[in-house]
């Protein structure tokens, strides 16, 4: 066997709730709809918040249901301190928050911090008072005749820049620029302004003396611009995550992170943020969203006095093959560990094809920008096969987990829906060529034979639901020990029985290349990525399986299928 590089830094937050915590996250607006409008709302969530319980998880995680134009599905935030009217009211949280609480579930809030909307007061008062304004050094304007100030591209397609004259008619505005990350309606806030930062620190008390236990930052790498905003090497075709050359040809990324993220200046942030939150309650998370390479540039955003957690996307992001998983595992851990921090595991979110779709296709050619009707169809039954092992294996390691809503479910990706009804901005500033997120979107089922599959009682749904839907709402799983509704709620109790979240690993050594084997405290972990059944020399007694079929007793060999995982109790 052998083992990862033990802690080297001891931290004060060893006993942290959020250390081992398995984090479900919500979409509002596609989770239960209560008034029938056709989207998902807080009552919704609230009058389901017994499926949550009955699944074991230690907490929620809300996107966001402030007041926004929903441009961006609400990540452009016209009102940082208040309801969306559509999710419902502040007292409408606070009734969710009471009823979390009544069954020991915390509750984290997205905080949307790089941009804010165009509706936002702060961006109107900016129009409105002109250029050199103190209005506008909010935001990041800048004065070019020659047309962009840079290279930038949006992350949606695009320059990164909208002229200013067209939206106020003013002369004076003649050759200004704002800048927008993300789309034009959603401005970046200029991190050097004072004003910018109080807001933020008066959002973080706001929320959590309303009994919010954490944030998820949205975008933490993308705060702090490089002094000066040089040109991007990728210029204008980031979205696509390579450039293109002047013959049309691509040109693989580079591991820069480009000079709009990871700035060193976003720390001093989050060592702020820290300092408010502690002043409040030491345990409060904060979850970085943060696509950010190497593993070592991540783990600075979970120093002790920074965030507590940041998203593992090297690992949402890896191949089905048990070589290049491990290496994303030992990288991962080994970097966090040198900061004494835990390392989180994801495998879904509402920005990414949902993962029993993604694993429906060869390792190594999984889509990550949408899928349409016309595309590549994946194998459905082996990629429900593979996200399921790929789960329980994930839900076997320490460090926090976090489940996207539906996951339970086996919910796939909607890989068929017509193009008119996306709603993505990505869709149309790439001129159609990524298809977008809207797939993953999809509001949940509930029930079987229902208006929306249960969403709502009207039949309403703001994104269309695919055929046969309701065939995984949990009242179809609910009786069936082999559901993936049955295996997760199985797996996340005997992961808590045996404190796997708060364990320690060592890679079992020996079995095939196709194999994921780790023994964590008193439970084996193994995976088969392989497509070929195997007869392994391991000892023990199953407690999870991911495949359907009866548990087998005590052995001292395991038979795991093909694109398969299974637990055992080694002791």
């Amino acid at each position: 066997m052998t083992s990862l590089a033990p802690v080297v830094t001891a931290r004060n937050d060893q006993e942290a709730w959020w250390r081992d915590a398995v984090i479900y996250q919500i979409y509002p607006r596609s989770f239960a709809d209560s008034d029938g409008d056709g989207l998902g709302d807080l009552p919704g969530i609230t009058s389901h918040m017994d499926h949550l319980a009955a699944l074991g998880v230690d907490a929620i995680w809300l996107s966001p249901f402030y007041p926004s134009p929903q441009v961006d599905a609400g990540y452009d935030v016209a009102d940082y301190f208040d309801v969306a009217p559509e999710y419902g009211t502040l007292a409408d949280f606070d009734v969710m928050v009471a009823a979390a609480r009544a069954v020991g579930i915390r509750v984290v809030v997205d905080v949307v911090p790089n941009h804010s909307s165009d509706q936002h007061a702060w961006f109107r008062a900016a129009l409105a008072a002109g250029p050199g304004s103190p209005e506008r050094d909010r935001y990041i304007f800048r004065h070019n005749p020659d047309g962009p100030p840079n290279n930038w591209g949006s992350l949606f397609g695009g320059s990164a820049w909208t002229r200013v004259e067209p939206l106020t008619g003013r002369p004076e505005d003649r050759d200004w620029w704002y800048l927008h990350l993300f789309a034009a309606e959603q401005p970046d806030f200029n991190w050097d302004h004072p004003e910018v930062r109080e807001m933020f620190r008066d959002f973080l008390r706001f929320w959590a003396t309303r009994g919010v236990d954490g944030f998820r930052v949205d975008v933490a790498h993308g705060l702090v611009k490089a002094p000066g905003l040089p040109d991007d090497a990728l210029g204008a075709d980031r979205w696509r995550g390579f450039a293109v050359d002047e013959d049309g040809a691509s040109v693989p990324k580079t591991a820069d992170n480009g000079p709009m993220f990871d700035q060193p200046g976003v720390h001093e942030i989050y060592r702020d943020w820290r300092r408010v939150l502690s002043a409040i309650r030491p345990d409060i998370l904060l979850v970085a969203e943060a696509w950010v390479d190497p593993p070592e540039h991540m783990a600075r955003y979970v120093r002790e006095d920074e965030m507590s957690q940041a998203f593992n996307f090297d690992y949402l992001k890896s191949a089905w093959r048990a070589a290049d998983l491990r290496q994303v595992i030992d990288t991962s851990m080994e970097a966090n560990a040198a900061v004494g921090a835990p390392t989180t595991w994801v495998l879904s979110n509402h920005d990414v094809v949902r993962h029993a779709t993604r694993f429906g296709y060869p390792p190594g050619s999984e889509p990550d920008g949408g899928i349409g009707a016309e595309d590549p169809q994946p194998d459905a039954a082996l990629g429900l096969r593979r996200a399921r092992a790929a789960t329980l294996f994930a839900l076997g390691l320490p460090g926090g987990m976090y489940m996207f809503q539906g996951e339970e479910l086996g919910l796939p990706e909607h890989t068929t829906m017509d193009d008119s009804a996306r709603q993505d901005p990505a869709w149309l500033r790439t001129d159609k060529q990524t298809r977008g997120r809207d797939g993953c979107r999809v509001p949940l089922p509930w029930a079987v034979d229902a208006p929306a599959c249960g969403f709502n009682t009207t039949g309403l749904s703001w994104l269309p639901q695919p055929e046969g839907w309701d065939g995984y709402a949990p009242a179809a799983q609910e009786t069936d020990p082999d559901s993936t509704l049955a295996m997760y709620r199985r797996a996340i109790a005997t992961r808590r029985e045996w404190r796997l979240g708060r364990g320690e690993i060592q890679w079992l050594e020996g079995l095939p290349g196709q194999v994921l084997a780790v023994r964590n405290g008193e439970v084996i972990v193994v995976t088969n990525t392989g497509d070929e059944e195997l007869q392994l020399p391991l000892a023990g007694t199953v407690l999870v399986q991911s495949w359907n079929g009866e548990m087998g007793d005590r052995a001292d060999t395991v038979v795991v299928p093909a694109n398969a995982t299974v637990w055992l109790a080694a002791s």
